[in-house]
């Protein structure tokens, strides 16, 4: 289990829940399960866990790493955007935890299309049943949207400099030939100074706008927090700015006593004004942590 899958900030996001005997809980990503597991054994004998993911491949692994825990769990396949709908009859709830982005799982397997490392197809779905494919963004989109979602989902400043590039070069063949146009569109790594591979930003730009996650992320935070019941907390760890910002206004509209000049009473309490971040440590085991944001509010 920890060689396939090393779950991020696993004892914060522990400490935040503050999982008990006879709780409920809501693992909103459930990946290979290790969050889940957590959860599971601190809320023994008789707490419960309902873990979705739009991931069959997922599920499959969290299965097997769950069985032990026999009927305390529960698993979907579902995405979390239908969280209030698929946990009717569960909620409320003491804790929900949400890994957003991508897995190890999903990483270090070519076939789905995420990295550029091995030469793999260009899909990057997390729910391979779903219609849009990066292929299809990339080899079909107008150049002027293709700009666009690599501009404003990966922050890359030369987004229309790559767009030409990846028009000329249609059509793209595999994740590995999109990185090297891409990489000689605006220069490797080391001409530009920079740690990060050229195309980072364009994958990470692609994978969010095949999985719709910024919409996603807008949708279930209201949903999570009508499922907590008062006390409750809610942890969500994010990997990039654009799902960050997001979480902490959140958090910070609806624990606010004046909005625009008028008096509400706040729904929730930030319980880390400030995202908690991984340690040295963990960084040196598991690189993918380096970039994970951990942000913890409490229902009131």
């Amino acid at each position: 289990m920890t060689r396939l899958h090393q779950p991020v900030l696993y004892h914060e996001v522990l400490t935040g829940l503050q999982p008990r005997s006879g709780g409920r809980y809501i693992d909103g990503t459930l990946g290979a399960g290790g969050h889940a597991a957590g959860i599971l054994e601190r809320s023994a004998p008789d707490g419960r866990l309902l873990g979705l993911d739009r991931d069959p491949t997922a599920l499959a692994v969290a299965r097997d790493h769950l069985a032990p825990f026999g009927e305390r769990v529960t698993l979907l396949h579902s995405s979390y955007i239908h969280m209030a709908e698929v946990t009717q009859g569960f909620a409320p709830v003491d804790g929900i935890v949400l890994d957003l982005g991508l897995s190890s799982l999903q990483l270090d397997d070519p076939t789905r299309g995420f990295a550029f490392r091995h030469a793999g197809p260009l899909d990057m779905r997390f729910d391979p049943h779903a219609e849009l494919t990066a292929a299809v963004i990339v080899n079909e989109w107008p150049l002027a949207d293709l700009a666009d979602i690599i501009f404003e989902y990966g922050e890359e400043r030369q987004s229309r400099q790559i767009a030409q590039a990846i028009g000329q070069a249609r059509p793209v063949r595999d994740t590995q030939h999109l990185a090297e146009v891409v990489a000689r569109a605006i220069g490797r790594r080391a001409e530009r100074g920079e740690h990060l591979h050229p195309a980072t930003r364009t994958f990470q730009a692609l994978r969010i706008a095949v999985n719709g996650e910024l919409d996603a992320v807008d949708a279930v935070l209201p949903q999570a927090v009508s499922l907590l019941r008062p006390g409750g907390r809610l942890a969500i760890i994010a990997f990039h700015s654009l799902e960050d910002r997001r979480v902490k206004n959140f958090f910070r509209d609806h624990a606010r006593v004046l909005q625009d000049g008028v008096t509400r009473v706040p729904s929730l309490k930030e319980i880390t004004r400030k995202p908690l971040s991984a340690s040295a440590e963990e960084i040196g085991r598991n690189p993918r942590a380096r970039s994970a944001k951990l942000r913890i509010a409490e229902k009131l």
